[in-house]
């Protein structure tokens, strides 16, 4: 262990990892690295939102939206997965330190590939897409492991840099083959990632890996979950912002009309998440008993909602370039399915914090679903006027809910119970 530490102080230094001196709140890089994610969302947007424009009621064209639907889900996989393993990076990893920059900023120009060749990742960009999440997802178990050669953690990142290796092969070998087979090997190297790590990357004699960045910088990584969900919203603001403005004709009033419907969806999506639950991850995660159990479920939980959100975005794109028009039942995946899908991960948030869901969650999310049906015969700005009226009742019940009464604290779930079962100690 000492020949380990001077080991350590020869190379780069014992600063290089994170100390309880350092900065809970993220660093100019890390935000360099969201403004990249904001550009890599934007695309896998614009996209979907192409992709499921096209009018028609025959089967190739209902085939292709629903098509459309299935790669957005299969890109946002390795978009959301590479911004959360940096963020697990660095909370280990000291940001202000250069070295840790590197790795960030590499990570950054592999998303930014990532972002670009999104139109074109089942057609002839798919190598790029493919060999910039591969590299990166092996280059940076690979050279924060060569940073702290000698020192213990290096045998920890010994887990995930084996696993990282086959995902690759299996992005890459997918990226050189061509449709269902593109799709089967990519789906596969999700899985399989997915699996590894919710596992621990267990290895014959080394086992599970039972170290959490949670339990290291619980503060840190609750701030950057909460920009992450604030960078999607901006998203969304910016895809209905661009359709508004880049139209083929002036804006009229049913665009208009769309546009402040975006924002203010956008809005309630942002109290809906803060209030209460958004404001107080980091004291909960600290005062879990398993601060690393509860953290993997906070980050599922934002997974979730971040889905929800970029359902949004599209949908909003797509009423503000057919305001009048049809609502197709895949166009309303989006309008209807976003909100639903946000409030099912909102539900999960407040279960891990609180230790309970609010009845309102689950009524929202009834609600909306039972609009399903009756949004197919109007035009799509009236389904999601729809859906901002549902969310902003939702929004004034949590304010009824908790004005004339002290801020509730957070009363984090017991990992050693099941997470989902939503009893918790007394619903609100």
């Amino acid at each position: 262990m000492a020949s380990g530490r001077r080991r350590l102080d020869r190379g780069f230094g014992p600063e290089l990892l994170r100390g309880p001196e350092s900065t809970q709140q993220a660093t100019y890089v890390e935000l360099f690295f969201d403004l990249v994610m904001v550009f890599a969302l934007n695309r896998l947007v614009a996209h979907a939102a192409s992709s499921l424009e096209g009018p028609g009621l025959e089967g190739s064209d209902i085939a292709r939206r629903w098509t459309a639907i299935g790669q957005m889900l299969l890109l946002f996989a390795p978009l959301i997965w590479t911004w959360t393993i940096t963020a697990y990076v660095t909370a280990r990893f000291d940001p202000r330190v250069p070295q840790t920059q590197w790795v960030v900023l590499g990570t950054a120009f592999a998303l930014l590939v990532m972002g670009a060749s999104v139109p074109y990742a089942f057609e002839g960009a798919g190598l790029a897409f493919a060999l910039a999440f591969a590299v990166s997802h092996v280059g940076r178990v690979l050279v924060t492991g060569y940073f702290v050669r000698g020192h213990p953690l290096a045998r920890m990142l010994l887990r995930p840099l084996l696993w990282s290796v086959p995902v690759a092969l299996l992005w890459t070998v997918g990226a050189l083959n061509s449709g269902s087979a593109r799709v089967t090997f990519w789906i596969l190297a999700v899985v399989v990632d997915y699996c590894a790590t919710r596992l621990g990357w267990p290895l014959p004699r080394l086992g599970r890996g039972k170290e959490s960045a949670w339990a290291l910088s619980p503060h840190h990584l609750a701030d950057r979950f909460q920009q992450l969900i604030l960078i999607a919203l901006g998203e969304t603001i910016l895809a209905a912002g661009i359709s508004y403005a880049s139209g083929p004709r002036p804006p009229g009033g049913y665009e208009s009309i769309g546009l402040v419907v975006a924002f203010v969806l956008a809005v309630l999506l942002w109290r809906i998440y803060f209030h209460r639950a958004g404001q107080v991850l980091g004291e909960a995660v600290a005062s879990a008993r398993d601060p690393a159990a509860l953290g993997r479920f906070i980050g599922a939980a934002h997974v979730v909602m971040i889905l929800g959100i970029v359902f949004v975005a599209v949908g909003h794109e797509l009423i503000q370039l057919h305001p009048t028009g049809r609502t197709y039942p895949a166009w309303l995946v989006m309008i209807i399915g976003g909100p639903v899908c946000y409030l099912l991960g909102r539900a999960l948030l407040e279960r891990a914090v609180f230790d309970r869901v609010s009845p309102r969650r689950w009524v929202g999310i009834a609600v909306l679903l039972a609009t399903g049906v009756p949004l197919l015969a109007v035009p799509s700005l009236v389904a999601g006027i729809t859906a901002a009226v549902v969310l902003l009742v939702v929004a004034l019940l949590d304010t009824l809910r908790s004005a004339c009464r002290p801020p509730e604290l957070p009363h984090p779930a017991d990992t050693r119970t099941n997470l989902f079962w939503w009893g918790g100690r007394g619903q609100r």
